[in-house]
């Protein structure tokens, strides 16, 4: 199954200069809780962002750039080539973790979304595709416990099922 990870704003920003717009401890460890011990893919801006290989976790960088290396993960130069060899092959759950360019070219392939919902608008550069209604159903909506300037609230969404098959299906 193919899952993306992402906490966002009223207007779906998630991130500016490459940095996340806010630090709230309880959706770091909801995210380490869900990815560990699970494959994570990002695009290398996201990697860069993070520094290193996020631990206990197989770590998929993808980028166009062909002589890109970075120790400790896999490392993919097209959305067929991480489909092929991740979602298709994959009995669990597989995560895309961001960048903006990374969820919009998956997006149409994924199964679920944890969105972390914060409202508040943060002034972002980087931002969530939207997602429709029509194709997402909210199967889970809990408000967040940690003392914020900002409620939040993790929500989880399906995709529907629907009469044409699915792009990897």
């Amino acid at each position: 199954m193919l899952s993306m990870i992402v906490a966002m704003d009223v207007k779906r920003g998630i991130g500016k200069e490459n940095k996340l717009l806010w630090h709230i401890s309880e959706d770091l460890q909801y995210f380490k809780k869900l990815t560990s011990d699970r494959t994570v893919i990002m695009g290398r801006k996201t990697f860069e962002s993070i520094g290193k290989p996020l631990p206990r976790r197989t770590n998929v960088i993808l980028t166009r750039d062909v002589s890109y290396k970075a120790e400790g993960c896999l490392v993919y130069h097209s959305v067929d080539d991480v489909l092929s060899q991740y979602i298709k092959k994959e009995k669990e759950e597989v995560f895309i973790i961001g960048g903006e360019e990374i969820y919009r070219l998956f997006l149409p392939y994924a199964d679920r979304l944890y969105i972390t919902q914060v409202d508040g608008n943060f002034h972002a550069d980087t931002f969530f595709p939207a997602v429709s209604s029509d194709e997402w159903e909210l199967t889970s909506r809990q408000k967040g416990t940690q003392d914020t300037p900002c409620t939040y609230y993790f929500e989880i969404y399906d995709r529907k099922a629907s009469e044409s098959p699915r792009v990897h299906r």
